[in-house]
């Protein structure tokens, strides 16, 4: 959890103008900043258990984790909706 604070702290530390890479587009410092503002907890814990799930070799942690942060807002509701219904129906 510390590391992906201190991580987001990076971030907010930089110019707004400044170009971040988030899944392969470079976006604006201060919209990446904006995201992350929105962020609490249960968005760190869904980013740690996703990386805890993640069994394929990440290449570079950091960015990895800046996409992950960045898009744990647009993610999470649907993530716990397919566990919840994997959990509930079984797969078949």
């Amino acid at each position: 959890m510390d590391e992906l604070v201190e991580l987001m702290v990076d971030v907010m530390m930089m110019p707004d103008y400044a170009a971040i890479r988030i899944a392969g587009t470079e976006r604006l410092a201060v919209v990446v900043k904006e995201r992350f503002m929105k962020l609490d907890y249960s968005h760190m814990a869904y980013v740690i258990g996703c990386l805890h799930g993640n069994t394929s070799k990440v290449g570079n942690i950091r960015s990895y984790l800046l996409t992950t942060l960045y898009n744990a807002i647009l993610t999470i509701d649907n993530y716990y909706r397919a566990e919840v219904g994997h959990d509930l129906y079984g797969s078949g």
